[in-house]
């Protein structure tokens, strides 16, 4: 089964936008990287990648961890990312592939 080329939009996601695609528009979001408006529909694999290098420029000043973001960061951070994961919890998301490595 081919990948797609084109990224369908975070609100249009599977899981509720908890993928890695998702979460890194989401850290775009916190860190101002992109307004929280855009979903990032229709965007190639490439624009997305370059969103993920500039978050991971913004994640390195900070050593990787939300408890050394400031606290205007660490409120967006919170903000965004709660109502997330309570709405793919509403629509069946749980996390628990996400545990998988770690058994």
């Amino acid at each position: 089964m081919n990948k797609p080329s084109i990224y369908v939009g975070l609100d249009k996601d599977i899981q509720g936008g908890m993928t890695t695609i998702g979460k890194i528009i989401r850290d775009a979001w916190v860190f101002g990287v992109l307004p929280e408006t855009q979903t990032c529909e229709g965007w190639n694999l490439a624009g997305i990648d370059s969103v993920l290098q500039k978050v991971n420029a913004e994640w390195d000043k900070y050593g990787c961890l939300v408890s050394r973001l400031p606290p205007e960061l660490a409120e967006r951070h919170q903000r965004i990312h709660g109502a997330a994961i309570e709405k793919a919890r509403e629509l069946g998301w749980c996390g628990e592939h996400e545990l998988e490595d770690d058994k």
